[in-house]
């Protein structure tokens, strides 16, 4: 039989297959990429046996376990565990702690199926430290540049044409504005900080030391940036990504009209997307109501509101350049100037897309 493994570097590095055994509950509470959740309890059964280790003891609560996992359910349990190993002949296994359950997993493995597996020692508690101290390691050692400039101005396009750049909007699966919701949800704030890391080590691991950021504010959506990497991005250099409005508005527009209602249609079909990307545009434009002020907004939903319309019975998007090229002028400019002013003593660098990237690529030594 393998042995037990205490190498979390090696399990994220190589990608190692991995049976989580915690209950459903506890894993989509947070989980690592790629893990496959095959609990030794439910939730309920979990709740259970939880309670009356608190009221009987330890033993009580393990004898409990064991009717409510016996039978038919112990054996269903068992398949499906030892499929997943003949599946996976160099994976692991893991509970919370890399206690109870695991062991009883492996235990039962090797006495009802004949199959050694091997699990992992401190389990996902273990593991998920270790992620987290990952990513402060790499925050200490690493050199980072930030990437900012207006709304609109293209900057995860910037980011995408680099080999040493960090996507965090990819990771929070959001673009980063007040608009930013996708079609498809974000991921749990665990899971992104465990995703966030694992990239991290990969690339580190691949001999990159330096990073190029978006800058971003502490939270993408719902998923906040690590406080250390957060932290750390207030004193990094600057790169200022400059464009004109007319190609802003182009972009904008392109990205979260044409683009996000694609999305939506990809996923829930054609009426219905539509429905739901057009909601998604009101709701965003409501969320920031009381920093427009409410004459602003009021204007700038009509126009909105005749671009759907217009959207919707001929596909035609060009009225939605009006409340676009508004809200750009009227509303984050004015912002991104005082973020500008307030940054400057960090910008090394300022121009237009191909410039940029140019800079950036020489930067990183080619």
């Amino acid at each position: 039989m393998r042995d037990d493994c205490t190498d979390y570097r090696d399990l994220f590095l190589h990608d190692r297959a991995m049976m989580d055994t915690r209950a459903p509950v506890e894993f989509h509470k947070g989980a690592f990429p790629g893990v496959i959740n095959l609990p030794l309890m439910t939730d309920i059964e979990r709740q259970k046996v939880g309670t009356c280790y608190k009221q009987q003891g330890q033993q009580a609560a393990i004898e409990l376990g064991h009717q409510l996992v016996s039978g038919q359910t112990k054996a269903e349990r068992i398949e499906a565990w030892a499929a997943f190993a003949k599946a996976n002949p160099d994976g692991y296994l893991y509970c919370f702690r890399g206690g109870l359950r695991s062991q009883i997993v492996q235990q039962w493995l090797k006495s009802e199926a004949g199959i050694d597996y091997p699990r992992v020692v401190g389990g996902y508690k273990a593991m998920r430290t270790f992620l987290l101290q990952t990513t402060d390691e790499a925050v200490q050692a690493c050199d980072f540049v930030l990437v900012g400039g207006m709304t609109g101005t293209g900057k995860t396009e910037v980011i995408s044409q680099l080999s040493n750049s960090l996507d965090l909007e990819a990771h929070a699966n959001h673009r980063g504005s007040s608009f930013g919701k996708r079609a498809t949800g974000q991921p749990e704030q665990i899971d992104f900080e465990n995703a966030l890391a694992i990239d991290l080590l990969k690339r580190r691991a691949a001999g990159q030391q330096q990073f190029v950021l978006e800058d971003e504010a502490r939270l993408i959506g719902r998923c906040s940036l690590p406080l250390p990497l957060y932290q750390a991005m207030q004193q990094h250099p600057l790169v200022w990504l400059e464009d004109s409005v007319a190609n802003r508005v182009e972009r904008i527009l392109q990205a979260y009209v044409v683009e996000l209602c694609a999305e939506f249609v990809a996923v829930q079909g054609a009426e219905a997307g539509f429905t739901a990307f057009a909601e998604r545009l009101r709701e965003s434009l409501a969320n920031i109501t009381r920093r427009l002020g409410g004459e602003r907004y009021q204007r700038l939903a009509a126009i909105m509101e005749q671009a759907l319309q217009e959207q919707q019975v001929d596909g035609q998007v060009d009225t939605h350049r009006g409340w676009i090229e508004a809200l750009l002028v009227e509303y984050y400019d004015p912002m991104y100037v005082f973020q500008r002013e307030s940054k400057s003593g960090r910008i090394e660098f300022a121009g237009e897309q191909l410039a940029v990237v140019e800079y950036l690529r020489k930067r990183n030594g080619g």
